[in-house]
């Protein structure tokens, strides 16, 4: 167990997602990225857990408070009572900074302000685009990036085209700072023997099993190849709230398809190291912290052409034409199958790019220097 830190510094509360250490998205993996880099600089950093979800009893983490509330276990309610729950908690507590996580969330963060303290929200994509909603759903969350341009101190885009986009639509100049990867690699092959796979010998999707990730398309594009492989898909992930889709997924035949579930820590290294290519056919906007984490995994890496995901891979990654469905993705995949030498070039170029441009230290840098200057302006309040 992490000890609490004795330097002085910044009070920070980050609010709005399930909690550390990751285990479920990538909020979760940029909180625990940050977070623990800002204690190690000497603040005070306070991540606020889904009391069902972090069910580990130790109170630190890496040297990060862990404060876990309860919620709601429902799809339209699980985020916002915790958010709340958690603004009602925090409020009562001395903070600086309250960073909230998730769009859906900005109709609450007026709230922190009235009680002193600075909040900046990072408003990731545009959720409200997301299958998984309902019309009214829909309109709710919608309602929710006016908020974001109206209640928070500060609002981060984690992509250019997302900043863009709340400039043109709202008349609001988001923050662009961007997620980071860390550079990694692995030899072993324990997990790989696990599910009966060969280095270099897989494609590999990793995300949550929802319709607008559309593993549909790569199963569709890997089960109608024209020519001869010996390839298997790897399709890691899994989501709460969408037990039919993920039915329809696993009704496949083909048995060189192989579905984990959730992997994480050595396990999901070893299956993002050692894979022939990486598929991120998303359709939804905003920075993916998986396609940054799979090209820092020496990946060749194959996208879906959205804006959001031509802006992070730029030349060190390979698009392909989302909207023809599964099938620029089934050419595409054949052309990378038949060209090992064009795979192994997209590798270097892709690790390049987040070493070049997704950092987490200069990352971190770019927050810590937002999180003084919104304080300087007219000084830190007490709370």
């Amino acid at each position: 167990m992490a000890e609490k830190g004795k330097t002085r510094g910044l009070r920070i509360a980050m609010i709005g997602t399930r909690g550390i250490p990751s285990s479920y998205s990538g909020f979760e993996t940029f909180v625990e990225e940050l977070s623990t880099r800002l204690v190690g600089r000497g603040h005070k950093v306070t991540v606020y857990c889904r009391s069902y979800h972090i069910k580990q009893k130790d109170k630190w983490y890496r040297g990060v408070e862990l404060l876990r509330l309860p919620t709601i276990q429902r799809k339209h309610l699980d985020t916002i009572v915790h958010t709340f729950l958690s603004i009602v908690h925090l409020s009562l507590r001395k903070y600086d900074i309250v960073y909230i996580c998730n769009v859906g969330n900005a109709v609450l963060s007026g709230i922190p302000r009235v009680f002193g303290k600075k909040v900046i929200l990072n408003v990731d994509g545009t959720d409200w685009r997301r299958t998984k909603w309902g019309r009214f759903a829909k309109k709710l969350v919608k309602s929710s990036a006016y908020f974001a341009a109206l209640f928070p101190n500060v609002v981060i885009a984690d992509s250019m085209f997302i900043k863009n986009y709340y400039l043109q639509k709202f008349k609001k100049d988001l923050v662009f700072i961007p997620y980071g990867a860390n550079i990694v690699q692995s030899e072993d092959a324990n997990v790989l023997e696990d599910y009966g796979l060969e280095k270099r010998k897989y494609v590999l999707f990793v995300g949550r099993l929802v319709p607008e990730n559309r593993a549909h398309d790569l199963i569709e594009a890997f089960e109608r190849l024209q020519i001869n492989t010996d390839m298997k898909l790897v399709i890691v992930g899994d989501a709460p709230y969408s037990d039919e889709y993920i039915r329809s997924l696993k009704s496949t035949r083909n048995r060189s398809i192989v579905f984990t579930g959730y992997v994480f820590g050595e396990g999901y290294k070893e299956l993002s190291c050692n894979a022939y290519v990486f598929v991120v056919p998303t359709e939804a906007e905003g920075t993916h912290p998986v396609l940054l984490e799979a090209m820092a995994s020496r990946n060749c890496v194959l996208v879906n052409n959205t804006p959001s995901n031509l802006e992070v891979i730029g030349d060190a990654g390979i698009p392909f034409d989302g909207a023809q469905g599964s099938e620029d993705l089934r050419k595409q995949l054949e052309r990378l199958m038949q060209n090992p030498g064009l795979v192994e070039t997209y590798r270097e170029k892709a690790v390049k790019r987040v070493r070049d441009h997704y950092n987490w230290d200069r990352i971190t840098d770019q927050y810590e220097k937002l999180f003084l200057e919104l304080l300087s302006r007219e000084g830190p309040k007490k709370g």
